[in-house]
């Protein structure tokens, strides 16, 4: 059946002047206009985007508290001499002195005295560099600077490893591997590429064979995957233009590709089959399509506006990291929101009843009729005739998941949350073997405005002897000198792994013990530490700190949107609430999973003892945010049907056996879409993509199937109490008029 004439615009149906409905009809009126516009945006945006490049945070910009004073004034003082590397060079039977270890270790200075990005050669054969050799006699060090920003180093070490490569060559019967900065960076750098790649190249044929089996139709099942994929392109561009003004992330791709399928593909996934749903029923198309933008657009408006509110949170953590994602999926949703809204419908339009070419007739067969739900249907009949048993039992299981939460520690993922078969990580778990800490050493900064004087130094020497005999602290301890001669460099290797209990134990007596006893004593002197474990705790420091702020304006605003979306105080509070208990189950699913380390031998992620540190407010405002999307549409639809004179029981059915098809749909995308990242190498994507998928799994599935209709059920009518003072407010802009 052919399309509508490119002209034809939409019929109007009572009520039908919200704000979604203009915006559908002046895309049906313009439909050649709204794609163009929409294609044109999409091209320049990324194209521009790729032109201009990105530019990433740097190890400072990311920083809080003493780590950041100490590398500010790092940056200061050693401008080209802050990304450490180290060659560890090993014998892989015997003592070293048997290995002619020495003529290796001549070849390798030599070498790398020759390229002009290294700096400050420290070589076990010093006499002062004792410190490089291993106690078992088994081992040595040669440490170097690659001069320049640490934040770029990455760029400029190659020469250094291919030195290094070429050494290990030379003497096979030793083992020489390279571990720093800068060749960890690149080697990171090169893992998320890869990974990225490869996240982009899984989910899109997975999404597209799930719409294909929702909608039974190629053309239909093509059209969320195309707005959600071009939602994330031009996202990206934006992205990529905006980071010369503000820094971003080095992960930020992977996670606007992760947020911006799931929403894109959810908004039209409900538009196209509202619209659909219509036509079967025998509207017209143009009916069809304007039922579908007072309903449908009309959820994803209010949906995607407490995404964006959700997401807006994480400019208050204070750190660049968390405002840099801030950046990316605000950008992300608000264009798969107005795509939606706006270039959807014009295709939509275009299409007409061509939407359904490429049908599947077994899939089309195997569909149950518009509007009904042959799973959903008797599950909610079930759930309503017993609401406080099904109810019970749900929030009971919800609550057991969230329990573990509470015990929830943050950590920095460090070395460990790299894959094992990367090359830096076979030379991390030697180096550690060789020398404890001294693969992540942490940094004491002493910074004297007056200059080093004689007291300072003797009381940077009683540092080191005092730093050795707590028994947590190793050798190798160096000292640098800045130029100027006013700021001293102590490298000190601690105990455990950096982001461990032991770790951070060592740098509590550290911070709190040796360095007030020696550095503290010298007047006009200040001493800040930096490092992994260092950065660890402030980091943790300022999430705590912040985070109460975030979960107030999120849970604040999202509640007064629902308030004036819905025109209900208690649908409002309990959607807060249903919500939350869905994000504290997720929580305590990673809790259980990679801090208490269940089920490691099912997945075989790495063990960190922790959960990465920006993750939990991170995870917080997307699944928050996210999981409105389907609570919002099926709310919708309860309310269209209480609206027109059900009462809340038989609306309640309705509404959510209408609306489980689409949000079954959705969420089996969400969550393949997810499941992809746990696939990857960083333990960072492994921990985001499961919690997101078991979130968005226990929300489409517990939540809103057999908690949110056994607690209206429970409510009844009062469910849409809104007290008398709140009605003489006006809390109905015209943009959320309902249907």
């Amino acid at each position: 059946m052919c399309g509508p004439p490119d002209r034809e615009t939409l019929s109007e149906p009572v009520g039908s002047n919200s704000f979604t409905a203009r915006a559908a009809r002046w895309s049906a009126a313009h439909r050649r206009l709204a794609v163009l516009g929409w294609s044109l945006f999409v091209v320049g945006a990324f194209a521009l985007g790729s032109a201009a490049g990105i530019v990433k945070l740097s190890t400072l910009e990311a920083e809080n508290g003493q780590s950041r004073v100490a590398d500010e004034i790092q940056a200061r003082e050693f401008p080209q001499q802050r990304a450490g590397e180290s060659v560890l060079i090993e014998s892989r039977r015997g003592p070293l002195a048997a290995s002619g270890y020495r003529a290796a270790v001549t070849q390798l200075v030599t070498k790398l005295s020759r390229i002009g990005s290294v700096s400050a050669i420290r070589s076990p054969l010093t006499p002062s560099n004792s410190g490089l050799i291993a106690r078992d006699g088994r081992a040595v060090l040669v440490s170097f600077q690659i001069s320049g920003d640490p934040s770029t180093a990455q760029d400029r070490v190659v020469p250094a490893l291919n030195a290094t490569a070429a050494v290990a060559r030379a003497f096979p019967q030793l083992f020489i591997g390279e571990l720093g900065l800068a060749s960890t960076n690149r080697a990171v750098n090169r893992l998320v590429a890869d990974d990225f790649r490869k996240a982009e190249m899984t989910s899109v044929p997975i999404t597209l064979v799930i719409l294909v089996l929702a909608f039974g139709a190629l053309v239909a099942a093509a059209l969320p995957l195309l707005l959600g994929f071009s939602a994330v392109l031009a996202a990206l561009g934006i992205t990529y233009l905006l980071s010369h003004l503000l820094h971003v992330e080095e992960s930020i791709a992977s996670v606007i590709l992760c947020v911006g399928l799931a929403v894109g593909i959810d908004y039209s996934l409900f538009y196209v089959r509202r619209t659909r749903e219509e036509r079967a029923r025998g509207r017209t198309a143009s009916d069809s399509l304007a039922v579908a933008a007072e309903t449908s657009g009309r959820a994803i408006l209010i949906s995607g506006l407490t995404v964006m509110i959700a997401m807006t949170g994480m400019f208050l953590m204070g750190n660049q990291v968390f405002s840099s994602f801030g950046v990316g999926t605000v950008l992300v949703v608000a264009i798969a929101l107005v795509g939606s809204l706006t270039v959807l419908p014009a295709l939509l339009a275009a299409l007409g009843d061509r939407v359904d070419r490429g049908r599947i007739v077994v899939l089309q067969r195997l569909r149950p009729p518009p509007g009904e739900s042959r799973f959903w249907g008797p599950l909610v009949a079930a759930v309503l005739r017993r609401p406080v048993l099904w109810g019970g039992l749900t929030a009971g299981l919800l609550i057991a998941l969230a329990i573990p939460a509470f015990n929830l520690h943050t950590v920095s993922p460090g070395m460990q949350g790299l894959p094992s078969n990367l090359e830096v990580m076979k030379v991390y778990g030697r180096m550690q073997q060789a020398f404890p800490g001294g693969a992540q050493p942490e940094t004491v900064v002493i910074d004297a405005p007056d200059g080093i004087s004689p007291q300072l130094r003797a009381a940077t020497a009683r540092l080191e002897r005092a730093a050795l005999a707590t028994g947590v602290m190793f050798e190798p301890i160096t000292v640098d000198v800045s130029a100027s001669g006013r700021t001293e460099r102590v490298s000190i290797p601690l105990a455990g792994t950096g982001v461990d209990s032991a770790s951070l134990n060592a740098l509590a007596v550290l911070r709190g013990k040796v360095i007030p006893s020696t550095i503290g004593q010298v007047p006009g002197a200040t001493a800040h530490t930096t490092g992994t474990a260092g950065q660890t705790i402030d980091f943790n420091a300022t999430m705590k700190s912040h985070a109460p702020y975030v979960f107030a304006f999120v849970l604040g605003l999202a509640f007064i949107l629902l308030l004036a979306s819905f025109r209900s105080l208690v649908i409002a509070l309990t959607s807060i609430v249903l919500n939350l208990l869905s994000v504290g189950a997720a929580y305590g699913v990673l809790v259980l999973i990679f801090q208490q380390g269940k089920l490691h031998w099912l997945f075989g992620f790495a063990k960190i003892g922790g959960i990465v540190n920006w993750q939990p407010v991170f995870l917080f405002v997307i699944l928050f945010g996210l999981s409105m999307d389907y609570h919002v549409f099926i709310l919708s639809r309860v309310r269209e049907a209480h609206d027109s004179g059900m009462p809340t029981s038989d609306a309640v059915a309705h509404g959510i056996r209408t609306s489980a098809g689409v949000v079954t749909s959705a969420a089996i995308v969400m969550v393949a879409v997810f499941a992809i990242f746990v696939t990857l190498g960083e333990i960072v994507f492994q921990m985001l993509g499961l919690g997101l998928a078991v979130a968005i799994l226990l929300d489409a599935t517990l939540v809103r199937a057999v908690l949110l209709p056994a607690t209206l059920e429970l409510l009844g009518e009062r469910a849409w109490y809104l007290p008398r003072w709140l009605e003489r407010v006006s809390l109905k802009p015209s943009w959320l008029k309902p249907a």
